[in-house]
């Protein structure tokens, strides 16, 4: 079995963060924040370039901020939008 890189550790330590979030909403919330992480984070590893580490970092990071904002009990649901992915240096 692979290794994973740190990267790699982080994403899935987010995914994980936002499932256990979910948990304390109520089913109604909890699923349809499960279905909308899930969904960002399949198409996230189907269009963003395993070797684009500021962008994925940048990924991380907001995704860290927006776990934070679930986490708050003032916090129903979750809403999202799609930033683009960064076009791919000239050639």
């Amino acid at each position: 079995m692979k290794r994973l890189t740190g990267l790699q550790k982080q994403v899935l330590a987010l995914y994980r963060g936002f499932l256990r979030t979910s948990r304390t909403k109520t089913p109604e919330e909890r699923n349809k924040i499960e279905s909308i992480v899930s969904q960002q984070f399949r198409r996230n590893a189907i269009e963003v370039d395993r070797k684009n580490f500021i962008y994925i970092e940048y990924l991380l990071r907001r995704g860290a901020k927006q776990l934070q904002q679930l986490k708050t009990v003032d916090t129903v649901s979750m809403f999202t939008t799609t930033p683009s992915p960064p076009s791919p240096p000239p050639t």
